[in-house]
């Protein structure tokens, strides 16, 4: 059963969707996301011929590292800041200590068309819209790759064992945006399933989104006047090329039997925080993301009594991927590191993780607060 908090506010949720019944974009659209980026991903993959994804990686993936034994991929948020989100990964490395060691970061950069101009880059490098790369959409050039294909190309590169020949496990985990595109993914990828046949575990870590992927037409909240809320990316019709065909029975199927962890703020209440999706297709989920997440996740729970999937709501802790990251039950999702308690919390601080004790700058919002949707 949902907590008596969530169940509060979605009695109220048809109040608070008045004002926003019929709207189909995103809020923010003119926020700070759809500038050019500030600072590029300093290395590449191939992920066809003639089109590379940038990237940042605390290794060389085109050398042989017998050493990694675990691969973490870290998905931005929709600024598309990788290099903010890099260095959060290797502040909770570092904070992880020993269940760290061995593990290989890798950050990629989905590009809007804007920073491809803006930096007149190569034209075989990928770029998409400013918010299709968060639903697996296909890139407006150099070739129609999805930012899932993307993800696959890094999975296959992990997977190379000339290269890792030890590598037995790979975690692709997402804050606020790219907690979007790690739930959407881990939805439509096939890739995972075949890797698990060749000993090599995936798991998927969603902290924040601002919305979920939802099986069924069913919502916690009023969908009138919303034709698209059971939509890709809110639901199951008009999937994406990336889908193959496949239909939502066999997509669930396959997804409840995946490694999946939620990670929610517990003070991530804000219904008004100008990075949250507001369209009418999110507010149907709850009014703030702490709501929809527990939302979702009793959904699944609801229909897969049996589900295996486990979520964590991290007390004291707001809209911030840096702190959502490395907190305790987020390194214990990243690195298996102990300390996550069955309430999120854990039995001290992490001064390496704590933003007013670190030097790491935080995850920006377009307000200037913590990082975006």
């Amino acid at each position: 059963m949902l907590p008596l908090r969530t169940r509060r506010w979605l009695l109220a949720l048809p109040l608070l969707m008045v004002p926003l019944a019929g709207r189909g974009q995103a809020a923010d659209e003119a926020g700070r996301h759809s500038g050019p980026v500030s600072v590029l991903a300093d290395r590449s993959l191939a992920v066809a011929p003639g089109a590379r994804l940038l990237l940042f990686a605390s290794a060389d993936l085109d050398a042989a590292h017998p050493e990694m034994t675990r691969a973490v991929i870290v998905l931005h948020g929709r600024l598309r800041d990788a290099d903010v989100y890099y260095a959060s990964a290797l502040a909770a490395r570092e904070a992880a200590g020993a269940a760290g060691a061995g593990a290989l970061l890798v950050v990629p950069q989905f590009l809007a068309q804007i920073d491809w101009a803006a930096h007149a880059l190569p034209p075989d490098v990928l770029r998409w819209t400013l918010e299709g790369w968060q639903g697996g959409d296909d890139a407006l050039g150099p070739k129609p790759l999805s930012s899932f294909d993307a993800l696959d190309a890094i999975l296959a590169r992990l997977a190379d064992r000339t290269r890792f020949p030890n590598l037995t496990r790979i975690v692709v985990a997402g804050h606020s945006g790219g907690g979007q595109v790690a739930q959407r993914y881990a939805v439509l990828s096939r890739t995972g399933d075949a890797l698990a046949a060749r000993d090599l575990r995936v798991s998927f870590v969603v902290a924040n989104p601002s919305s979920y992927a939802y099986f069924t037409p069913e919502r916690p909240g009023p969908v009138a006047d919303c034709p698209g809320y059971d939509s890709w990316k809110y639901g199951m019709r008009d999937l994406p090329r990336y889908a193959g065909g496949a239909v939502p029975a066999t997509l669930e199927t396959a997804y409840v039997a995946r490694s999946v962890t939620y990670l929610l703020g517990g003070r991530d209440t804000d219904p008004h925080h100008p990075a949250l999706d507001r369209s009418c297709m999110a507010e149907a989920q709850g009014p703030f993301r702490l709501a929809r997440g527990e939302a979702y996740w009793a959904s699944l729970r609801a229909r897969h009594p049996d589900l295996r999937q486990t979520l964590h709501v991290v007390p004291g802790v707001g809209h911030d991927g840096r702190r959502m990251l490395g907190s305790a039950c987020g390194l214990a999702a990243l690195f298996d590191a102990p300390g996550c308690g069955p309430d999120g919390s854990s039995s001290g601080t992490n001064p390496a993780m704590d933003p007013t004790l670190s030097p790491a700058r935080p995850m920006e919002s377009p307000s200037g607060g913590t990082s975006t949707r």
